[in-house]
């Protein structure tokens, strides 16, 4: 009888002991690893942009635990910068990081996902695409390539751009050869320049060079580090063309819907977390870096004159129209963009706008 109770509580101690092993001990992952690579269009490691990329990707494998490792490739790397979306779409890769007005050629709707001339900016383009119909429609529109879009970071409102010339009145733009993308490319034409698309890494050389007249590309913070001021002599505000630009990080479809369902978490929660950062840093950085560009470079800042707005904005509406006029997806998208612009902009006059005007009294 002594004997039977003795074996017995050993057996209680020894499950008991088993356990607490069990749980004490560090779960061991036998899942399936995968090891994907992400194109963009910017330079290896370019900065904001670049950086944004390899910390999203290394983000993921943090999340992840190391089950799914992205390997960044800048543009040339493996292919062109303005060839990711192809190779996204056909498999070639697994994803992308770039903004959606450089595929416009691929359906004229990707540019409302990016900027639209006199839009909506960052605040309100995040509001449209998480809490509104923005979202839905931009999968409505990539699903077509077989590319699943996500936001991934945010320029804020950005500068007018680089000239060599005073812009006094809207005539001072004919013959003027810009590198603009997107609807604002298609402004400018009509105003009588000639739009002109190339990626980041090449913009300065194009400047220097005289294959461009001018330039639009973010913020002081970035065009500081990008050395613009050495080639441009007066820097334009406000960025009518770009008040919120969205950009964007894009997976295969069919890669992204083989995953296990935490891993499509984990991409959709980094891709959320660069959306901030960047925003975040641009906002931080900007007035520092323009004042660097004034007070320490001679930078002339210049306002775009009111006339010069209003007819902008004119054509901008124009372009916009013709747009939609001629693409069934577009309207679709563009009818949805105004109707919650209109509805923000409302809110917006009582609140960001009123209180903005508070900061000056």
């Amino acid at each position: 009888m002594k004997r039977r109770e003795f074996l017995k509580k050993a057996a209680v101690t020894t499950a008991a002991a088993g356990a607490a092993l069990s749980f004490g001990a560090p779960a061991v992952h036998a899942k399936k690893r995968y090891l994907w690579k992400m194109v963009t269009t910017w330079p290896p490691h370019f900065p904001v942009m670049g950086e944004a990329a390899d910390m999203l990707a290394k983000w993921v494998e943090t999340m992840s635990e190391g089950r799914l490792k992205i390997q960044v490739y800048g543009g040339g790397e493996l292919v062109p910068p303005l060839q990711a979306f192809d190779a996204v779409s056909g498999g070639m890769v697994e994803m992308g990081h770039g903004a959606s007005y450089y595929w416009a050629g691929k359906s004229p709707a990707t540019q409302f996902f990016a900027a639209v001339p006199f839009g909506m900016n960052a605040q309100q383009m995040n509001a449209w695409i998480y809490a509104g119909d923005g979202l839905k429609l931009w999968e409505e529109v990539y699903a077509n390539f077989n590319v699943k879009p996500m936001p991934a970071g945010n320029t804020g409102v950005q500068m007018g751009g680089w000239f060599n010339k005073e812009i006094k009145t809207i005539s001072d733009f004919k013959g003027l050869k810009m590198r603009i993308p997107g609807l604002g490319g298609k402004v400018l034409a009509k105003a009588g320049g000639t739009a002109v698309l190339s990626a980041g890494g090449e913009i300065y050389t194009n400047l220097e060079r005289g294959v461009i007249d001018a330039t639009e590309w973010v913020g002081p913070y970035h065009d500081y580090l990008m050395g613009f001021y050495k080639v441009a002599k007066y820097y334009y505000y406000p960025g009518w063309h770009e008040p919120g630009t969205v950009l964007e990080m894009f997976v295969n479809k069919k890669a992204f819907e083989s995953l296990p369902k935490d891993l499509q978490e984990i991409i959709v929660t980094a891709a959320y977390r660069s959306n901030l950062w960047m925003l975040s840093t641009f906002e931080a950085k900007n007035n520092f870096y323009l004042n660097k560009l004034i007070n320490e470079h001679g930078v002339k800042l210049k306002q775009f004159p009111e006339p010069v707005l209003k007819q902008l904005k004119k054509y901008s509406q124009e372009v916009l129209e013709e747009i939609v006029e001629k693409d069934p997806l577009s309207k679709k998208v563009y009818d949805n963009f105004l109707a919650f612009k209109k509805n923000v902009v409302a809110w917006a006059n009582i609140s960001e706008i009123a209180y903005a005007k508070t900061l000056n009294l």
